[in-house]
């Protein structure tokens, strides 16, 4: 390894990396990158919203997030697959601002602990449905 990486194993073979000379991103709920372990399988999910089981949307921004936490949670189950083994996620957000940080940091802490995957966000002006504030996909390694 070069010197000023720190790089830390998952329990799925993932390797996470967040080189010394960078920014450490960890305290806002993702790492700099992930290495996925050799002749891996890797799933795609979809964005998920922030939709109920009837399809309704909250107008709220921090229950829109729980809900496609909650949302993505139940896709990486129906793979046979656990939060660890996620190695990407991309977050679409709305007229995003920085008020919105804590509430996006604290659903992906509270999913993926110290597992942080690599993570984009990208500021939007709509979604698919109107009232659809957040969306978040994941690429997930299967075992």
């Amino acid at each position: 390894m070069t010197m000023g990486i720190s790089t830390a194993a998952t329990a799925t073979g993932l390797t996470i990396v967040n080189p010394g000379n960078l920014h450490d991103p960890s305290p806002n709920g993702y790492s700099t990158a992930v290495i996925t372990p050799p002749n891996a399988r890797v799933a795609y999910i979809s964005g998920q919203g922030g939709q109920d089981s009837t399809g309704a949307l909250s107008p709220d921004f921090a229950v829109q997030v729980e809900q496609a936490y909650a949302n993505l949670r139940t896709a990486i189950e129906a793979l046979g697959a656990r939060p660890d083994q996620v190695a990407k996620l991309t977050i679409f957000v709305v007229d995003h601002d920085m008020s919105k940080l804590e509430v996006l940091t604290r659903n992906v802490k509270a999913m993926f602990g110290k597992s942080l995957p690599a993570q984009t966000l990208v500021p939007v002006p709509k979604l698919a449905i109107d009232p659809m504030l957040f969306e978040v996909e994941a690429i997930v390694v299967l075992e």
